[in-house]
């Protein structure tokens, strides 16, 4: 009797001991009250789902700036002038920069036939791989470089441009690219790609097997 009371008070001191805090996000909802909007809410399920729609919509984002840029479809690239008609996607861009220590530099790059493929060639990987599920470490990494030599290019701390006009910048730090960003690591992080994705295919293959950055 006294050995048994010894094991359970044993027992009770390392449940004690253990971290008490969970995710609600990721509980096991069977065991609350059914019925509930927070309920509904919290579900793995829904969660999934959330992050699904948000991969789907950040690749549509990138898959039409390349449509856009190499068929001229006349939003950003009028008509006429996309790459696939001998326009280059980074000339307009980086020749405009006013502003950030980098200026010249972009300047250099702009129109760049390097500087077309590799922008051209990221957006359409990333778009892919955003819309697949697949590579979403590889697609996080590639983006955020991406979104940092954009941010770069626009430099949102500066309060004037070279010209000594106003940038009109809305926020010194966390813009758009940043947000991004945010968004692809945080889909890659969570494994994305599972939910209307190819993501457990693709983890499965020999190639991908054991390997954590191709994910």
């Amino acid at each position: 009797m006294a050995l048994h009371q010894h094991q359970h008070q044993h027992q009770r001191q390392r449940q004690h001991r253990q971290p008490g805090m969970r995710f609600a996000g990721w509980r096991n909802t069977s065991a609350t009250a059914p019925g509930t909007a927070a309920d509904e809410l919290t579900t793995p399920l829904t969660v999934a789902r959330v992050a699904a729609a948000t991969r789907l919509l950040t690749a549509f984002t990138f898959l039409w700036a390349f449509g856009d840029k190499t068929f001229g479809w006349g939003y950003a690239t009028p008509a006429g002038k996309g790459w696939i008609d001998g326009g280059s996607p980074t000339k307009g861009f980086l020749s405009h920069v006013s502003a950030g220590p980098l200026e010249a530099t972009f300047h250099s790059w702009a129109g760049a036939a390097w500087a077309d493929w590799t922008f051209m060639l990221g957006l359409l990987g990333i778009g892919i791989a955003l819309a697949s599920g697949v590579a979403l470490r590889v697609a996080a990494a590639a983006g955020t470089t991406m979104m940092a030599l954009m941010w770069a290019a626009e430099w949102p701390p500066a309060r004037h441009l070279s010209d000594g006009s106003l940038s009109m910048s809305t926020n010194p730090l966390v813009d758009y690219h940043v947000l991004y960003a945010a968004v692809l690591v945080t889909l890659a992080a969570i494994g994305a790609g599972h939910t209307w994705g190819l993501g457990n295919l693709w983890q499965s293959l020999p190639l991908v097997r054991g390997k954590r950055w191709l994910v």
